[in-house]
């Protein structure tokens, strides 16, 4: 499946959930999530911006585990982020990263976030609260396969096309001066 994602940072979360209610978008997830990065020895995969990861989540709104297992290769990184996203859920978190392992990939980082999804119309807008020793600002990224719909969201949460960007935590994370390199 291929996904236009964009972000916007720095974002004042209290003021961006009023917006979303205001628009009636719907609370479709709220989760604490594990996200555990898995790439080659060489790096190959996120020098590419792309990754492998397994996504371990507590859905808060359901009171249940989920667990993920996710490639995501870059397309195109131009107004916005194009992913080509392979998805599945897995029974098992530990599986998961057996399968990568026996492919020859390690495990690069486990990130902690809290997020929050809101559906409006066909577009998914979710607010991210990294641990801050990963990422000190939370951020909305706005997923979506039309484009008119994207900049449409945008302009309905107050800001425009120049508030957004496609690059990635990573590239965001280096450019603020937390990150250095990969």
């Amino acid at each position: 499946m291929k996904e236009l994602e964009t972000r916007i940072i720095d974002i004042d979360i209290d003021d961006i959930r009023n917006k979303l209610t205001s628009l009636n978008a719907t609370l479709v997830k709220k989760e604490n999530q594990i996200n555990n990065i898995f790439d080659f020895k060489d790096g190959c995969l996120l020098r590419k911006n792309g990754y492998a990861r397994i996504r371990e989540v507590e859905d808060m709104i359901n009171n249940k585990n989920i667990y993920y297992m996710t490639v995501k290769k870059l397309i195109s990184q131009e107004i916005y982020k194009v992913m080509e996203e392979n998805e599945t859920i897995i029974q098992d978190s530990e599986e998961g990263k057996n399968i990568f392992y026996a492919l020859g990939l390690t495990l690069v980082q486990s990130i902690r976030k809290y997020r929050e999804s809101y559906k409006y119309k066909n577009t998914l807008i979710e607010i991210d609260i990294n641990d801050p020793k990963f990422c000190p600002f939370p951020y909305i990224e706005i997923e979506t396969s039309d484009e008119e719909e994207l900049k449409e969201v945008v302009e309905l949460l107050g800001y425009s096309l120049k508030d957004t960007t496609s690059k990635t935590i990573y590239e965001l994370l280096e450019d603020k001066g937390v990150l250095k390199g990969l």
